[in-house]
């Protein structure tokens, strides 16, 4: 909002972004959605007599509950064609109105009166932006950053304008009536740049470019849509994954050929130590050096050793990456279909715990969702974080919270037939009366005190 609000957006441009990006919470609302509903409804059935009036009409719970069961698995196969269909689409939609945005109004990415240092190499401040897109700029002053061997430039305008680029990566900015103040002191020795020589050059018009790709892709990135996956359906991932696969296949061969070929040739060379001593001079002892040399032999053999160290972290986290791409693109896809279970087994819970509850309306219904949800929740980050470090099949990860939560439903729905007291306050007292009989001291009566 930062980035948009105030920026030249109308409030039916923003509200549109927010609106593409906000169904993809859809999939993770509409379980707990159902969950709250179910408790809410049978809890209010129990609440007014309603489910014991109909258990006394021959009418079972499951009788009850059918037809709302029916009515959640309908919503679970809509998710599904939801999930699968209109999330990546609105999320590509999303992706290329970001570009739209970033590539039509490119004073988005400045603000008026500060030095902005986002743009490779520049350094840049417009004291006024203006005009229906924010394409006209006033008192324009951009700065080339550069070290101590290469030219240093600065550019002052009165006035500028954005106009469009032919590519969409770079911003192209007309500047009029300014100057290009110059070093000149790139390929010159110390004494040369002692003159400090320089050059100023005044123009009427001085055309710009700057590389905003980097802009473009840090503002997608923060929305964590800049994953071509996310955009595809079930079948498509499924191609995506099988391609990845093999590439993946052909990077840790890759990666095992390097590993491999550096320590055979460690092991080679001991291994001609050990056959022909001839060919190969016997490496000296250590304890027959003294002073530096000894040192100088620790210091460089410690080197080797971090050098190899480094060699083999940075194999180790090109691994690590892989995989967890690996997981999230699994992750994501079969996320597709679990949420659809996840409706139905958190109706099963809402409505077997409403009904033992026998509490409706907004209070302790929406604290048992929350911490239901909540659970799930957590299970899933679980899963999801241990998937990511290669420690558990992204598959496995992803169904693991509805199989957990699966039986659950199913004892809860049989402890809602059986009419279980599960919540009655007095039967676990009555249950743990004698244990706490057996470690409190007896009272006498008040008579023989």
């Amino acid at each position: 909002m930062g980035q948009l609000a105030g920026k030249g957006l109308s409030a039916w441009e923003i509200s549109k972004l927010l609106f593409y990006m906000g169904v993809t919470v859809v999939k993770m609302v509409l379980p707990l959605t159902i969950l709250l509903a179910a408790i809410m409804t049978f809890g209010d059935f129990g609440e007014r007599y309603e489910l014991a009036a109909m258990k006394s009409a021959g009418i079972s719970l499951l009788r009850v509950m059918r037809p709302l069961l029916i009515m959640v698995i309908l919503l679970s196969v809509l998710l599904y064609f939801f999930s699968n269909n209109i999330i990546p689409d609105f999320q590509r939609k999303a992706k290329n109105m970001l570009y739209n945005i970033a590539s039509s109004r490119p004073a988005l990415n400045f603000t008026p009166g500060q030095f902005i240092d986002t743009v490779p190499g520049m350094t840049i401040k417009f004291d006024e932006i203006k005009g229906e897109n924010g394409e006209n700029v006033n008192g324009v002053f951009i700065h080339k950053v550069a070290n101590s061997y290469e030219d240093n430039q600065t550019v002052v305008a009165k006035n500028g304008k954005f106009v469009q680029a032919v590519d969409k990566h770079y911003l192209k900015l007309i500047l009029y009536n300014g100057y290009i103040f110059q070093d000149q002191i790139a390929n010159k020795d110390f004494k040369e740049r002692e003159k400090q020589a320089n050059q100023a050059i005044k123009f009427d018009s001085l055309v710009q470019h700057f590389d905003v790709s980097l802009l473009l892709n840090k503002a997608l990135e923060e929305q964590n849509i800049t994953d071509d996956y996310q955009f595809q359906t079930y079948n498509q991932i499924a191609k995506t994954l099988k391609k990845k696969r093999k590439d993946d296949k052909d990077a840790f061969n890759t990666i095992s050929q390097d590993i491999v070929s550096q320590q055979n040739g460690y092991v080679s060379y001991i291994d001609k130590i050990k056959t022909d001593k001839k060919l190969v001079k016997q490496p000296f002892k250590l304890d027959s050096l003294k002073g530096d040399k000894k040192m100088e032999a620790l210091y460089y053999a410690h080197n080797k050793l971090q050098a190899a160290k480094s060699a083999y972290q940075m194999k180790n986290d090109q691994i690590i990456d892989i995989i967890k791409y690996y997981t999230k693109v699994v992750m994501y896809q079969q996320r597709i279909i679990s949420y659809s279970f996840t409706c139905v087994i958190f109706f099963l819970i809402g409505a077997s715990l409403g009904s033992i509850i026998r509490k409706g309306g907004m209070g302790l219904p929406v604290i048992i969702a929350i911490v239901i949800f909540i659970l799930f929740y957590v299970i899933n980050l679980m899963t999801e974080n241990i998937a990511w470090k290669g420690e558990m099949n992204p598959y496995l990860a992803t169904w693991l919270p509805n199989m957990i939560l699966l039986p659950f439903g199913v004892w809860m729905t049989y402890k809602a037939l059986t009419d279980s007291q599960l919540f009655d306050a007095e039967k676990y007292k009555a249950f743990f009366k004698p244990i706490i009989d057996r470690f409190s001291k007896p009272k006498e009566h008040q008579r023989y005190q």
